[in-house]
């Protein structure tokens, strides 16, 4: 029985899985490009489809046997598979996963390069081939320059592939893999503009088409990125789902690409790009580590299906489109591809210069140069461009034909002789090799870590039972290895003290981004304040990387600055006096600052016993020191809030901690499990249970902003005396707020429209003949406000602090109502005039830890000039 149909086109695509799975293999046994070779197994597949239907041989075979080999050959001749199945169905899946796994961070520091090679590139090949071929090929310029936009995309999956086998630079492979992003969506428009205007025959105006570029791509931008913070949003709002967080992640890409596509008409490729970037980016601190790791192995998953399936059937048309094709068209093929290679060219090592000069990027070495114009291979989206015109009825017969022909020919050429050559190009520039520093650290860890599996390679035979001949040979071998590693072991040498303090901070930035993704799987833990604190520990990370120990430790104390969130919450409740939305940012500060003080504790562990053999005593004394600062800036955060918060600070603690023993329940019952120790029944009880308790603390906690604040102004020197509803009165009419160290809380010369009473905390006016502190009990601007003069001086916080804001008319109010207020503010000038402040007694903190904030801006200050 002859299968026809949806059934024969869904066999086929089975029969095509199974080919492109056994293709993989066989391309890293040959050390070929598995993208050059599914492009060769889909000419074969398709010349041999067509080679079945024409000969008369299968005919004279039994009716069974010749039936289906034609059944076959005609499926996959007539396989449903057009153009805008390549570009609706295949390239939102490749364009958004390509997304997806680039570091967002990293690929900022290159965007200007990016941008260079992804539309400047493409404006240049397009014109350049065009008018290559003008004198040629006998067509209008208008359709050499379509032909132009057509093969002016590159096709980086084989590239990319080729530099991750062999491993090649990170930055090589994230240059390329960063310009596939926006190139794709600069080659199709100038394609959609090219081929409307040869079929409408009209004029194209550059200056509305550039304008009507720049908006489609802006656009574009706009839309990706509110679709992908909307689908986070949603997955905030549906808490611990992870199937329907993995579905949103796969509807999300078709959404925004035929929104911008079909119903708005800007770039779909560039939405759906900057969906994935901005999923890349919020991702990890959105969803669950586990969540978040299997999407990534679906998406994978995802594209080695999409992406081989592309190529194949796009290649099994090449032999469909090269029909008819002359000598002449061979000339055409090769006048195009040298065009097409001296256009990146002009474009890489023309202009990426310019932009190094003007330190818009980096400085791209030439070997870099020469890869990435050797690697500006086209593929499956070329040639579904192409099938696009050669589909289009408005198209002119001579004109598919020229098009079909010259680009499939390109392509071959391309992929059959760049793609097959790049490796050696790579081999030859020595890119696939280590930096000095990458090298130093390798001989340093493994001189170190041999040592160690050598020990434990002992002990582990002996413990088996196993004979001393068994084991020596093994054990002597990793003896020999680690003593030749330390004989070539150049690690202090090579490597100043500086660029080992660099490396040692960089690891500890990526050990808290470790350890935090760690705490995250532990349910009820703020998703807005994992994704605060691993954003600012990637920032740490790029800080020590760019300007060393200053830079990692100005990242960490922006991270202890009040956030753009919660400025707003504070001048929201300052003006309107609606304190929910500043409540909600600090619950949120004090969860941060919790977790960030579990997590310097084990960063503190980990230096001790992981990093401290590998940079040697002095450098672990530098960073231990940036560490204690790192503690003691948190430790002095905590206590300001806890003094006021006491309540919500242990009822915070008890529930982290309750988060934790639940999740060490949960591991000690998998581990039970996987012994088979308990049943599969009483597992998954048990689960059931622990996820009860779980469940009972989702229920958010409360807040109280203004709790303790009556008590602290009883306790004070300068309300001494007032009565108790005049004392209530006050602390329900005060706002509050939470100066940060170094942040102004009154200006010079300005006239003072509030007073601050400092219930917690330090701060500071310099004045050119005294700097007159601020401790806990004082008021700040008090005398000016009641003399109605302006400040004599700036008043910056040295600490974090806790502040009551008074406005200035209501504390003339309570002064004229309460006259004991004034004369308890005169009592407290004349002991202030006999005494200077005692740092001891600011705020129940020694004066080491007082003076320890104060000296921090001159600590950064000498860390930068070192």
């Amino acid at each position: 029985m002859e299968v026809t149909g949806l059934a024969a086109v869904l066999l086929a695509t089975a029969l095509l899985l199974v080919i492109v799975s056994a293709v993989q293999p066989v391309a890293r046994r040959l050390e070929v490009s598995e993208t050059v070779l599914l492009a060769l197994v889909g000419i074969v597949i398709g010349g041999g489809a067509d080679l079945v239907i024409r000969s008369t041989y299968t005919d004279r075979l039994a009716g069974v046997a010749g039936s289906a080999i034609n059944g076959v050959a005609e499926t996959l001749l007539d396989f449903p598979v057009s153009s805008e199945v390549f570009l609706l169905v295949f390239l939102p899946v490749l364009v958004f996963q390509g997304a997806l796994v680039i570091d967002v961070r990293r690929l900022a520091d290159e965007a200007a390069t990016v941008l260079l090679l992804a539309v400047v590139a493409v404006i240049v090949s397009t014109a350049t081939i065009g008018l290559a071929l003008l004198p040629f090929a006998q067509m209008p310029l208008i359709v050499c320059l379509l032909l132009g936009s057509i093969v002016a995309t590159t096709d980086p999956s084989a590239v990319a592939g080729i530099f991750r086998d062999i491993g090649a630079s990170a930055r090589l492979t994230r240059l390329v893999e960063g310009e596939a992003l926006l190139n794709d969506a600069a080659a199709i428009s100038i394609f959609a503009v090219l081929l409307d205007a040869v079929t409408s025959h009209q004029t194209i105006h550059v200056g509305s088409v550039a304008l009507s570029f720049v908006i489609s791509f802006v656009g574009a931008i706009l839309v990706g990125i509110a679709g992908a913070r909307l689908m986070l949003y949603m997955i905030a709002v549906l808490g611990n789902a992870p199937a329907a967080e993995t579905t949103l992640t796969v509807a999300l890409p078709y959404i925004v690409y035929i929104l911008c596509d079909e119903v708005i008409g800007i770039s779909g490729v560039v939405a759906t790009a900057a969906a994935g970037l901005t999923l890349s980016l919020y991702g990890p601190s959105t969803f669950r580590p586990q969540t978040w790791r299997f999407l990534n192995e679906l998406w994978q998953q995802l594209v080695f299906w999409a992406g081989s399936l592309v190529f194949v059937l796009a290649s099994m048309l090449i032999p469909r489109l090269l029909v008819g094709m002359t000598r002449w068209d061979i000339v055409l093929i090769l006048i195009a591809s040298v065009a097409g290679l001296v256009a990146r060219g002009m474009v890489v090592f023309g202009l990426l210069p310019i932009l190094a000069m003007t330190r818009l990027a980096p400085p791209v070495p030439t070997p870099f140069k020469v890869t990435m114009v050797w690697g500006g291979l086209r593929g499956a989206i070329t040639l579904a461009l192409a099938l696009a015109v050669t589909e289009n009825q408005h198209v002119s017969t001579p004109v598919a034909h020229f098009i079909g022909i010259i680009a499939t020919g390109f392509v071959l050429i391309t992929l059959l002789v760049n793609g097959t050559t790049l490796r050696s190009v790579v081999l030859f520039f020595r890119l696939d090799q280590l930096s000095p520093m990458d090298q130093a650290q390798r001989h340093q860890i493994l001189s170190i870590a041999l040592e160690k599996v050598a020990g434990k390679a002992k002990e582990a035979g002996e413990e088996l039972g196993f004979s001393a001949d068994a084991t020596r040979s093994v054990v002597d071998a990793l003896e020999v290895r680690s003593h030749e590693e330390q004989s070539v072991n150049t690690f202090d040498t090579d490597l100043g003290d500086r660029q080992r303090i660099t490396l040692a901070l960089i690891t500890i930035a990526n050990q808290e981004r470790s350890i935090l993704l760690d705490l995250f799987r532990i349910q009820g833990l703020s998703r807005a304040v994992m994704e605060n604190l691993l954003r600012t520990a990637d920032a740490m990370v790029d800080g020590a990387r760019l300007e060393g120990r200053f830079g990692y430790t100005k990242a960490l104390r922006r991270r202890l600055q009040p956030s753009l969130k919660f400025r707003i919450a504070q001048e929201i409740h300052n003006r309107f006096h609606y304190d929910r939305p500043l409540m909600s940012c600090m619950a949120e500060r004090f969860e941060m600052l919790m977790v960030a003080h579990l997590v310097s504790i084990s960063l503190n562990r980990f230096l001790q016993e992981r990093m401290e053999p590998m940079l040697g005593s002095r450098v672990s004394e530098i960073v231990v020191e940036i560490l204690a600062r790192q503690r003691k800036m948190l430790n002095e955060a905590l206590s300001t809030l806890r003094l006021h918060y006491p309540g919500y600070a242990e009822a915070l603690e008890n529930r982290i901690f309750r988060q934790i023993v639940l999740r060490l329940e949960n591991q000690e019952f998998d581990t039970l499990h996987s012994e088979s120790l308990i049943s599969d029944e009483l597992f998954r009880e048990l689960h059931r249970d622990v996820e009860r308790r779980r469940q009972r603390l989702d229920r958010p906690m409360t807040f109280n902003l203004r709790n303790n604040v009556e008590a602290r102004l009883r306790h004070a020197a300068v309300f001494e005396g007032l009565p108790t509803a005049a004392l209530h009165d006050l602390a329900m009419t005060t706002s509050l707020r939470f100066p940060s160290p170094g942040q102004v809380i009154l200006k010079r010369g300005h006239k003072v429209h509030s007073v601050f009473f400092v219930s917690a905390g330090l701060a500071e006016m310099h004045l050119p003949e005294q700097d007159i502190r601020y401790g806990a009990g004082d008021l700040i601007g008090a005398t000016e406000a009641m003399e109605n003069r302006p400040m004599p001086g700036s008043v910056r916080a040295l600490r974090f602090s806790h502040m009551l804001v008074i406005s200035a008319a209501r504390f003339a109010r309570l002064i004229e109502d309460y006259p004991v207020v004034r004369a308890n503010l005169q009592k407290l000038r004349f002991q202030a005039e006999e005494k200077e402040p005692d740092p001891e007694n600011m705020d129940g903190t020694d004066e080491e830890a007082a003076d320890a904030s104060i000296m921090l801006d001159s600590n950064l200050s000498q860390v930068g000039r070192e």
